[in-house]
């Protein structure tokens, strides 16, 4: 695990950035949108190119279910050892388990308009970064105060023409107190989540379908959980904000292009 911050979420080594145009140039999106659109999408946000909320839609199914496929294979993969193994295969599946959350929430962020969550040239996470995750985590997990402070957060950013995290508010401000609580939370639901898989793999075989299966049937709804709370956030809108010759920033509608 890194180091970081108290109030960050889990961050298990060898998460996967994905860079935005892997991410966009997805078939979902290249069936429905221009090459002039996707550009834009990868230069500003999906929303900014007027990419339309149900294709976003379609792109975020197809994410969630491949998480949640790829993060069942894997837990079931290490419940197969048993009982003597648990030391090894319990705290690493709850590092990946969390590590695919992680990878989930950064995925449906971008496609619906957030920030770039991992920057391609810094190895660590900035305070904000790793705040906004751990609310991202807290919505997966059902918290209300994480879904309240999310919308939050988005309101702030869809009055900014450039889209960057509110720094001081999710640092120091008034977010950051929820992130505390959040992040606390995620502790308890972290030793219930070991706890649970230490129980599922203590057989080995039938503790590898146990385990593939609670996965799945607590992976899968966390993150459709996330995707409903992002879609319906002003920040999906096809509009943006630009700032005029005055220094003004005006919100400027979307002319949408005709899709080849």
């Amino acid at each position: 695990m890194r180091g970081g911050t108290g109030a960050g979420p889990p961050q298990p080594d060898g998460l996967v950035h994905p860079a935005a145009g892997q991410l966009l140039n997805r078939q979902p999106l290249t069936r429905h949108c221009s090459e002039d659109a996707i550009r834009r999408a990868i230069d500003e946000t999906p929303a900014a190119a007027g990419i339309p909320l149900e294709v976003l839609d379609k792109a975020a199914n197809d994410s969630i279910n491949y998480e949640t496929a790829k993060a069942s294979a894997l837990s079931a993969a290490a419940g197969i050892p048993g009982l003597l193994f648990l030391p090894a295969t319990v705290p690493a599946d709850v590092a990946q388990y969390f590590g695919h959350m992680l990878r989930i929430a950064q995925k449906l962020a971008y496609l619906y308009s957030w920030p770039d969550l991992f920057s391609e040239d810094a190895d660590d996470l900035d305070d904000a970064t790793k705040g906004v995750l751990t609310l991202f985590i807290g919505v997966m997990f059902g918290t209300q105060s994480a879904n309240a402070a999310v919308g939050k957060v988005a309101g702030m950013m869809s009055k900014q023409a450039a889209k960057k995290l509110p720094q001081k508010a999710l640092t120091q401000g008034l977010i950051y107190p929820i992130v505390k609580k959040v992040a606390g939370y995620l502790g308890v639901q972290m030793t219930k989540r070991t706890f649970a898989n230490t129980v599922s793999k203590a057989i080995p075989v039938v503790g590898a379908v146990v385990s593939g299966g609670l996965t799945l049937a607590t992976y899968l709804p966390m993150a459709k959980r996330l995707k409903k709370h992002l879609s319906s956030l002003e920040l999906t809108k096809p509009t943006h904000l630009v700032v005029n010759p005055e220094g003004v920033v005006i919100q400027e509608p979307f002319v949408p292009e005709h899709a080849e």
